[in-house]
């Protein structure tokens, strides 16, 4: 199954009676700061606290009873993890959550607070998908990858129509990339919607997979990856790839100190919080200011899922 604009609109209509339609925000000193008109898309406002919400309840929505029955299972280090178990929960289904034993608090207890039954398991990619093997074997609960799923890259689409409904004219989107639903999803309703508009994805340099993978063509996996971008650890989808490679005019990384001064600048002068993940989109900015100069550009500020305690600590 290739991702369509349509199947975007169907899941744009399927998830409406669950989903926040989220609020776009501007900031004059901003727009002062980095010489661009910003329209930042506060996903860090939906429930469960990030876009994710969009992808899990379109995946969980498009179950058919038989396979509801036996509840869902996925792996996250954080977002994906809430925003399943919140969308079983709305359809009334259970949700198998792999957790790494490393993630953020705040998001351990956000799933927990859903009802979700959580299996720790060690970092790193391959122990969590054993895991989560494991459970899917036990249960029979139905995979919904955080990424790698049609229905949800098509949630995920359906925050660039809300973007566009309200602001057609924009040149530019930037993304933060994980595993890429996000992205490919956007990318492929924007370009539905506007032929003029240029998709840019947002890396820590530390955890730069896909910036590598797009400059080669080719899916580059990188060990051992660590930022303060938690969020945005796991490498590229067999699915997203190539819709990010046709997609995505480029990608840039920005360093841990652009993210920390990118959440402080919105912290103090939008008054919202953003975790690291999306502060990113900012951060980019800030480090290529020539780049996005005089352009009108929408930022997805993907999550606010964060540990102020430790983010307190290092600002």
């Amino acid at each position: 199954m290739t991702v369509t604009f349509e199947d975007i609109k169907k899941a744009a209509e399927r998830i409406r009676p669950y989903v926040k339609r989220t609020p776009i925000l501007t900031s004059q000193t901003l727009n002062n700061i980095t010489g661009a008109e910003l329209y930042f898309k506060c996903e860090n406002f939906q429930k469960a606290g990030a876009f994710k919400f969009r992808g899990a309840t379109n995946a969980v929505f498009s179950l058919i009873e038989e396979q509801a029955s036996h509840g869902v299972a996925t792996h996250s280090s954080g977002n994906h993890a809430g925003a399943l178990a919140l969308a079983a929960k709305t359809r009334g289904i259970k949700a198998h959550i792999v957790m790494p034993k490393n993630s953020a608090e705040v998001k351990k207890q956000a799933v927990k607070g859903y009802d979700a039954e959580i299996t720790f398991s060690e970092p790193g990619m391959e122990a969590r998908e054993a895991t989560l093997n494991e459970v899917i074997k036990k249960t029979g609960a139905t995979l919904i990858h955080p990424f790698d799923n049609e229905n949800v890259i098509a949630g995920q689409g359906t925050v660039a129509i809300e973007l566009l409904e309200q602001h057609p004219d924009l040149d530019v989107i930037i993304v933060p990339i994980g595993g890429g639903g996000l992205i490919s999803g956007i990318s492929i309703a924007a370009q539905a919607l506007s032929k003029k508009i240029n998709i840019i994805g947002a890396e820590p340099e530390l955890a730069n997979d896909t910036y590598l993978s797009f400059k080669e063509k080719k899916r580059i996996s990188i060990p051992s990856q660590t930022s303060i971008c938690d969020g945005l650890l796991m490498t590229v989808g067999q699915i997203t790839f190539p819709i990010i490679l046709e997609n995505v005019t480029d990608i840039f990384t920005a360093s841990e100190q652009s993210v920390l001064q990118a959440i402080q600048l919105i912290l103090e002068r939008m008054k919202i919080v953003v975790e690291p993940s999306a502060a990113i989109t900012l951060a980019i900015m800030l480090e290529n200011p020539t780049i996005f100069r005089g352009k009108k550009i929408g930022l997805i500020l993907s999550g606010g899922n964060i540990d102020i305690k430790a983010i307190a600590k290092l600002l």
